[in-house]
C-alpha cells in the first residue's frame, strides 16, 4: 500500500506541473513498428535507448521472455491490432541474454503458489481440466531459439499480412548491443 500512496503523491505533482507535455503524442507509432520484448527491469529504459526509440515511436508489448506462445493469445492479438488499427508495418521480437525465463522451474513455481495460499486443489483442478500447467509455466533453454520460435508463430499467423516484416533480435541487458537472429526482410 505504501507504494501506491507514493505513486499517487508523485502523480499529483506530475500533473500539476504539466510534466506530461514532453510526452504528448498520438496513438499511431511514428516508426510504424511494434516491439515484443521481455518484461525484465533492465530493459525498461535500455532497450528504447539502444534502438533510438522515443515516446510515440512504437507499440510496445511486454511478455515474460518476449515469448509469443500461442497464435490466438493476447500478445498476437495485440500485434494484429497494432498492424490493422494502428498502422504498424513491422514487428520486432527482442529477447535478451541472461533471461529469467531460461531458468524457470515449473515445479518450484507451483510450490511457491501453494506456499502463497493457492489451494493445491485449485492446481489439481486446472491440471485435470486439460491444461498442462507445468508446460505452460516452463521457460526456454536458448533465447535465440525462443526468439526464432516466436517470430515463426507471428510470421505464420493466418491473419497477418504477408508483407509485414517480422524480425528477431537478442539484446545484451548489460550493454544494449543488439544481435540479429531473424532478418524479416529476407524471404
Amino acid at each position: 500500500m505504501a507504494i501506491l500512496n507514493e505513486i499517487l503523491k508523485f502523480n499529483e505533482k506530475f500533473v500539476q506541473e504539466k510534466e506530461y507535455v514532453q510526452y504528448e503524442t498520438d496513438k499511431f507509432p511514428d516508426k510504424r513498428m511494434v516491439v515484443v520484448s521481455c518484461m525484465d527491469t533492465r530493459l525498461v529504459e535500455l532497450l528504447p535507448k539502444s534502438m533510438n526509440i522515443r515516446n510515440g515511436d512504437i507499440k510496445f508489448i511486454k511478455t515474460a521472455g518476449a515469448v509469443v506462445s500461442h497464435p490466438f493469445g493476447s500478445a498476437l492479438r495485440s500485434i494484429l491490432v497494432a498492424v490493422y488499427e494502428l498502422q504498424a508495418d513491422e514487428v520486432f521480437v527482442i529477447g535478451h541474454y541472461d533471461c529469467g525465463m531460461s531458468s524457470i522451474n515449473a515445479d518450484a513455481m507451483i510450490d511457491k503458489m501453494v506456499n502463497r495460499g493457492i489451494n493445491q486443489e485449485t492446481v489439481n483442478t486446472i491440471e485435470n481440466s486439460g491444461i498442462d500447467l507445468k508446460r505452460w509455466l516452463t521457460g526456454f533453454d536458448d533465447v535465440t531459439d525462443s526468439v526464432k520460435e516466436s517470430v515463426k508463430i507471428i510470421k505464420n499467423h493466418p491473419l497477418l499480412p504477408k508483407e509485414i516484416a517480422v524480425h528477431g533480435l537478442v539484446i545484451s541487458p548489460d550493454t544494449g548491443k543488439l544481435d540479429l537472429v531473424v532478418d524479416g526482410y529476407q524471404k
